[in-house]
């Protein structure tokens, strides 16, 4: 991933909030005639503290489970928010005109090596914990246990789980911090304007923050 010094995220806490916030991740994975790609709900394991390892589950009907047996390695992309900036919100706008369109966004990339497992235990922990990290903020709250036993048995009967654990990790925030201080303070005030309740103000605000 093409990343200038100015946009580079390396803080882990940050990026760790990315992948819990947006946890669709896209599953690249090359094969004999390309790439499979796959879009898969994730579960970061903050137990983890030496790598970032994330957790899902998939049809044991996909073609991924034949791939992975042959393909240890890929990367999941994670989106954060994103937003397109208007040469109009620049200051120096006014003062020379040389100014043209850009796309802001955060974006996490984490390469790893990705492993099958089958074991019930293991896939039950995965299915609450992805429920309970969706599920915690509403107020009639469903739990796993909250199906007939039985269904949930045969539901886990199709399924495998896959885990990954880093071997790299690319984060990227792209802020306008490569702007001078008059142009992020006027992006900034038109962002707070159009978009007041928005993600995307969110990241700005943050990376802006940060210097």
């Amino acid at each position: 991933m093409y990343q200038p010094k100015a946009f580079q995220e390396t803080d882990i806490e940050n990026i760790s909030c990315l992948v819990r916030d947006n946890p669709l991740g896209t599953l690249v994975v090359a094969n004999k005639s390309g790439f499979e790609v796959n879009h898969i709900p994730f579960v970061l394991d903050a137990e983890n503290t030496t790598a970032l390892c994330l957790r899902a589950h998939i049809p044991k009907a996909n073609p991924l489970v034949e791939l992975v047996q042959n393909s240890e390695s890929c990367v999941v992309i994670f989106h954060g928010a994103d937003g397109y900036i208007s040469p109009s919100w620049y200051s120096t706008k006014k003062k020379h005109g040389k100014v043209v369109p850009t796309w802001n966004y955060s974006v996490v990339h984490i390469h790893g090596k990705l492993t099958l497992v089958e074991e019930k235990t293991w896939l039950v922990k995965q299915l609450e914990e992805l429920t309970n990290q969706k599920e915690q903020n509403r107020t009639n709250q469903w739990q796993v246990s909250d199906a007939p036993k039985g269904y949930t048995e045969k539901q886990l009967s199709f399924l495998v789980g896959i885990e990954i654990t880093s071997t790299k990790v690319e984060a990227k925030t792209k802020g306008s911090q490569n702007q001078p201080m008059e142009n992020r303070n006027s992006v900034m005030s038109s962002i707070r304007e159009e978009q007041p309740e928005s993600e995307f103000r969110d990241m700005m605000e943050s990376a802006n923050s940060r210097g």
